[in-house]
């Protein structure tokens, strides 16, 4: 039974995967949905103060050594920040295959839209020290720029699931040009794996034309895949089988 290894993004938690999970399971493999280190406290609650200081390379550590534990090489999909920290592990050996939706950037990549990463989502940019200190998306952030096209009633239960993220790995990602050394590096010539990157074509955090960037990068061994009507939760907004369905095949067709 083949792996799949399943990487939630900013706030988020192993249960963004609930759909995705029971849908893989039901095609034969075994899926493993980690909660990234201090996302287990509640988006109301107080959050480990550790974790404004935690960088994105300490989700990886933590990842890889999970992956270690495998009987087998696993399959990596990975939903915006969980997309970065796939490519990251990717670039170490670590992956049977990759999967990026709408998957945040690594360095170099169009800096001023990597932006709207930060600004939309998170909202504290203006906020000095934000960078070493947890931080929570507000409500309405998270409805304009991730969940717009989901029911209200939806928005809510989600944002009501989420937890706080660390002010570190966002700097890491919407400024890794003050860096000497930006752990969001990631050397394409290292994958080598079979990789689908998948964009919407509404999503207002990281637009298609960002996708499309990261898709080139890795051109020698990426497939790019958009889809109409799909914005930031494209994991769990209407249609989300018909996505799943389209990374089965794919993953059928590349030995996965």
């Amino acid at each position: 039974m083949k792996n799949i290894v399943m990487i939630h993004g900013m706030a988020g938690g192993g249960w963004c995967w609930e759909d995705y999970k029971h849908f893989f399971e039901q095609k034969g493999y075994r899926c493993h949905t980690p909660t990234l280190r201090f996302h287990q406290y509640s988006i109301y609650s107080t959050p480990n103060p550790q974790l404004g200081t935690t960088s994105i390379l300490d989700y990886v550590a933590d990842l890889e050594k999970e992956i270690h534990q495998l009987d087998s090489k696993p399959i990596i999909i990975g939903h915006s920040m969980g997309g970065l920290i796939a490519q990251i592990l990717g670039s170490r050996g670590l992956a049977q295959a990759l999967v990026l939706i709408t998957p945040a950037p690594p360095h170099g990549i169009l800096i001023s839209k990597r932006l709207l990463f930060i600004k939309g989502f998170l909202g504290v940019v203006t906020k000095w020290g934000f960078w070493k200190k947890p931080f929570r998306p507000s409500f309405n952030g998270f409805v304009n720029s991730v969940a717009h096209l989901l029911p209200a009633s939806q928005q809510k239960a989600i944002y009501d699931r989420m937890s706080w993220e660390s002010g570190q790995v966002g700097m890491e990602i919407g400024f890794s040009m003050f860096y000497k050394k930006p752990p969001t590096k990631v050397d394409e010539s290292k994958i080598t794996c079979p990789m689908l990157v998948i964009g919407a074509t509404q999503d207002r955090i990281i637009p298609i034309s960002l996708v499309n960037k990261v898709a080139k990068k890795y051109s020698a061994v990426s497939t790019y895949k958009v889809f109409p009507n799909h914005a930031h939760w494209i994991i769990g907004e209407e249609g989300w089988h018909e996505v799943a369905e389209y990374i089965a095949d794919w993953l059928k067709n590349h030995n996965g």
